[in-house]
């Protein structure tokens, strides 16, 4: 009887363990964190806050007022030597993949910077010249004040965390945002060109 017990409570803790993978996983879709985010993001779309942002020209912009557009969207600091520098390639490419579309204002392409501190108008500026921008619908900004910033992590998922040199590490990856201003999708660091496919296709609809 004594074994029978012991069998009895291993398979329930064997089942329990499973369920709580499966639920994890979603449903064994996904088996880390950031996979878990895209799925979640495409089958239930997040509301983008309306933070107030400060550009590279100095100019104010608020993201609601880019409703109506479909949105690219990267999360960079300018003195990022690895992954922003790749991110801002990528968006130089976008320019001219998603040209009319940015020339007719259905498309915008936006960078923004998670060191408000150090990342300026002047600094984005000089980012986008470092990533050789086209100068058209690609927008590099900073959040203005209070907690927009942590709103705006918060709602794309975005984590940012201190390498105590003066870095961040952080999670790489275009964001898609909807007319609707609801994020939509996610795509890998270097998958611009499938991106670009996306937000074409769904202009076609």
């Amino acid at each position: 009887m004594a074994l029978l017990r012991t069998l009895c409570a291993s398979a329930v803790l064997a089942l329990a363990g499973g369920a709580a993978f499966y639920a994890g996983t979603d449903g064994l879709r996904a088996y880390t964190t950031e996979s878990a985010r895209r799925i979640a993001v495409r089958e239930h779309p997040v509301a983008i806050p309306a933070v107030a942002l400060e550009t590279d020209s100095g100019a104010r912009l608020d993201l609601g007022a880019l409703r109506g557009r479909w949105l690219l969207v990267d999360f960079i600091y300018t003195r990022c030597p690895s992954y922003c520098r790749a991110l801002g390639a990528e968006l130089a490419q976008l320019q001219d993949r998603l040209a009319g579309p940015l020339a007719r204002r259905e498309v915008a392409l936006l960078s923004i910077s998670f060191d408000a501190a150090h990342d300026s108008p002047a600094e984005l500026a000089a980012y986008l010249r470092r990533a050789r921008s086209r100068g058209a619908g690609w927008v590099a900004a900073r959040p203005l004040g209070g907690d927009g910033l942590d709103r705006l992590e918060h709602a794309f998922g975005i984590t940012v965390i201190s390498d105590g040199a003066g870095g961040y590490v952080h999670n790489a990856a275009l964001h898609l945002v909807d007319p609707r201003g609801r994020l939509v999708s996610i795509f890998d660091a270097g998958d611009g060109q499938r991106a670009a496919q996306t937000v074409l296709a769904r202009l076609e609809r």
